[in-house]
């Protein structure tokens, strides 16, 4: 069976082991995935150079770190133009507090997650963002008290699933 992208259940587990355990050895991916090494180790190369994987990165325990403040901010713009959506989006991609912002439907246009150390610090992102003239017309804030989930969805279950 091949996906919508053309790859077949080799390569849905080959990304499947590199999206839970970030970067393996030749000889480890390929025990895992159940294929000889050097076959495995193609298809990886040839994922990587199509795109498939934007990159490895390790997911750190802030908590463990350093404290910091986590905000969800909702935000509906003034006008619905898409000349003011992508000046947001530019903008908003320009700020490494901001680690996601997702474009929704509805009364709310994005839904943004806000790390920074404290208080302060959001008051300060937000007073920007207003002045940065992005047409924001109103958003709301919600203070996290815990993360209780931050992961990928599971590949392989999506795939799976006909979820393409």
């Amino acid at each position: 069976m091949r996906s919508k992208n053309g790859l077949d259940a080799t390569d849905i587990r080959i990304l499947s082991a590199v999206q839970k355990h970030g970067q393996l050895s030749k000889t480890k991916l390929a025990e895992i995935v159940n294929l000889s090494p050097t076959p495995c180790w193609a298809r990886l190369n040839r994922l990587r150079a199509a795109g498939f994987i934007r990159g490895y990165h390790a997911d750190i325990a802030l908590e463990h770190v350093v404290d910091v403040t986590r905000v969800i901010v909702t935000i509906a713009l003034t006008h619905h133009r898409k000349a003011d959506f992508d000046r947001f989006e530019r903008h908003v991609r320009t700020i490494d507090a901001i680690t996601n912002c997702v474009a929704t439907g509805g009364g709310t246009d994005y839904i943004l997650t806000v790390v920074v150390p404290n208080l302060a610090a959001f008051q300060e992102l937000m007073d920007e963002l207003l002045a940065a003239e992005l047409s924001i017309d109103r958003y709301v804030t919600h203070f996290a008290t815990r993360l209780v989930k931050a992961e990928q969805p599971n590949l392989a279950t999506l795939v799976g699933r006909g979820g393409r």
